[in-house]
């Protein structure tokens, strides 16, 4: 990926940290176009306003990690380029079919990938850890989905249950898609067997990205 060629030895990072920030790198600018084609099925004027400025504040993470790889010689688009397949795979599988559907997603589907970056970010050295942990801050969405849904479901008791079946949906497709990327990436996942220890590590690792997206369905009402 060219991660450090032409770059000095003191600027240079690891395969590992240029896999981490491709993939979110385009886990940022995948959730930019969705939040802002979400935005357009919005029920309300409010709604759409919202999600507008959430879609906003995906692309300035983008444009974080953009210069970041910039300023150590990487250039994002080679960073970005081997999630691509895999992250258009996922968001292709669990295309919405409503707009609750689309936050669920969103909160689920992105909220277990954050967890997982964050665990990975606290193995990294400051600077990086610093960013990417800017990067996955809450751009307010997490509320949002969670007034949206609780007045759904307060309208309509159905469609909790729903609702409770896609979250168990996007949890399988996302932690399969999950397990290819790292597989498929050496460096990337050097970086997660050195944090983890080793497979039982690993294991743990997944039993806690589980019991959060529980944690999530809870805090939605569909626990």
């Amino acid at each position: 990926m060219g991660d450090v060629r032409g770059v000095s030895s003191q600027e240079s990072v690891s395969a590992g940290v240029v896999d981490l920030l491709g993939v979110l790198a385009y886990g940022e600018l995948s959730a930019f176009d969705r939040m802002a084609e979400d935005s357009r099925t919005a029920p309300t004027l409010a709604g759409r306003a919202a999600l507008a400025e959430m879609a906003a504040a995906e692309i300035g993470h983008y444009a974080m990690l953009e210069r970041h790889l910039a300023e150590h010689g990487v250039d994002v688009e080679d960073a970005m380029a081997p999630f691509m397949d895999h992250i258009d795979a996922f968001h292709a599988s669990t295309a919405p079919k409503s707009w609750l559907e689309s936050l669920v997603k969103a909160y689920v589907g992105d909220g277990l990938a954050a967890d997982l970056y964050r665990e990975v970010a606290s193995w990294l050295d400051e600077p990086n850890r610093e960013l990417v942990l800017a990067v996955l801050s809450d751009t307010g969405h997490s509320a949002f989905a969670e007034r949206e849904v609780a007045m759904a479901i307060a309208d309509d008791a159905t469609v909790r249950g729903r609702l409770a079946l896609w979250g168990r949906r996007l949890l399988g497709e996302a932690l399969t898609q999950a397990q290819y990327v790292v597989a498929e990436r050496d460096g990337l996942a050097e970086l997660i067997v050195a944090g983890t220890g080793d497979l039982s590590g690993i294991a743990g690792l997944l039993r806690r990205l589980q019991q959060q997206h529980h944690k999530r369905m809870q805090s939605l009402g569909l626990g």
